[in-house]
């Protein structure tokens, strides 16, 4: 549906580079990098609001790249939904259908549409100064779907929410994708929004992209370390490799199979490593024994950074598995993992 081709872009002193990419029909594709990467920047592109130097956007099989925003078939909503402040809700929504030719009853028909499944009926004529957080979220993403686009483009839509209403709108994302059948690219910086949405995603540093494909291996398998630091790989190592096992300094780590001889990185999930008080019978085939080197708070969990000799691991426990082992700074502990949690590259 959506394929970038060698795209590049001036803005600025910032440059957007080399950007190939490419998003199925239907797809919910996430764009996760930090801050300044140009995540808003390649959205706008796409748009049609800012200028390309060189390369060609092309959707449904269409090129683009000149075309002006109106005629693109696209729609973007922002984090602070843009809405238009002397308009009422129901002349908000409408608004994108100012440069579509369709009918009255065509139009009043999506309007309506759209307040029912977006259960905006009884604030049609309120301003929206009047709204709160979440109802201005559902005016801006009525006003992006009523011109029916090809592509939804989404700048971080749930970041201005409460915690509490961000699930509800991911349930409201994922049941409009399912009926507008709408193409959508989203910018985020929460992973759990990334995972619990997203089929395929990208990950894009100054201005380039490092990584894309489906999520599970954006997560599981990253192919750099950027990648890997930035998908919360905590536990990530320069190596020497030696058939079936990996060497950290003077800690030997299995692997499980033989990645031949050399130099390279390995990279564990936190979450994958076990911790205990003691020696467990398990079929993990590393284990080390170290000191609990700092404890840190993480609102629903805690990190537990473990020195073994001059290397830190970090590991994810609950706060009631913290209680029951008694984990704490300067504590002993053995610490587990399979060679299946181990990402080599």
């Amino acid at each position: 549906m959506i394929k970038i081709e060698n795209l590049h872009i001036q803005l600025g002193g910032f440059d957007l580079h080399d950007i190939n990419l490419h998003v199925a029909e239907n797809d919910f594709f996430m764009l996760m990098g930090p801050s300044g990467a140009g995540k808003t920047i390649l959205l706008e592109a796409i748009a049609g609001l800012v200028p390309v130097k060189s390369g060609r956007i092309k959707v449904a099989g269409q090129d683009i790249t000149r075309l002006p925003p109106e005629k693109r078939g696209i729609s973007i909503v922002y984090q602070d939904y843009a809405l238009f402040p002397h308009l009422t809700v129901a002349n908000n929504i409408r608004y994108g259908l100012r440069f579509q030719k369709i009918e009255k009853n065509e139009r009043d028909q999506r309007l309506h549409q759209l307040l029912a499944s977006l259960n905006l009926q009884h604030l049609a004529n309120r301003s929206p100064e009047t709204l709160s957080g979440g109802e201005q979220q559902r005016v801006a993403m009525a006003r992006a779907l009523i011109v029916k686009p090809r592509v939804l483009l989404l700048d971080e839509p749930l970041s201005a929410l409460d915690p509490s209403l961000r699930e509800e709108f991911r349930l409201l994302l994922k049941q409009l994708q399912q009926q507008t059948m709408a193409t959508i690219l989203m910018v985020t910086h929460d992973f759990a929004e990334a995972l619990a949405l997203g089929h395929r995603g990208a990950i894009i540093n100054s201005g380039k992209i490092e990584q894309s494909g489906r999520m599970e291996e954006l997560f599981q398998r990253p192919q750099s370390t950027m990648v890997a630091n930035f998908v919360g790989m905590k536990n990530l190592f320069a190596v020497t490799i030696s058939g079936e096992d990996a060497w950290v300094e003077n800690l030997q780590i299995q692997l499980g199979h033989s990645r031949g001889d050399g130099q390279g990185f390995i990279a564990i999930r936190p979450e994958d490593i076990v911790l205990s008080t003691g020696q467990l019978q398990s079929s993990m085939r590393n284990c080390f024994q170290g000191r609990i080197k700092q404890v840190i708070s993480q609102g629903f969990y805690y990190e537990v950074h473990v020195n073994v000799d001059t290397i830190s691991f970090c590991a994810l426990v609950t706060k009631g598995a913290l209680l029951e082992m008694e984990l704490g700074e300067g504590e002993d502990v053995y610490l587990f993992f399979k060679s299946t949690a181990i990402h080599t590259f």
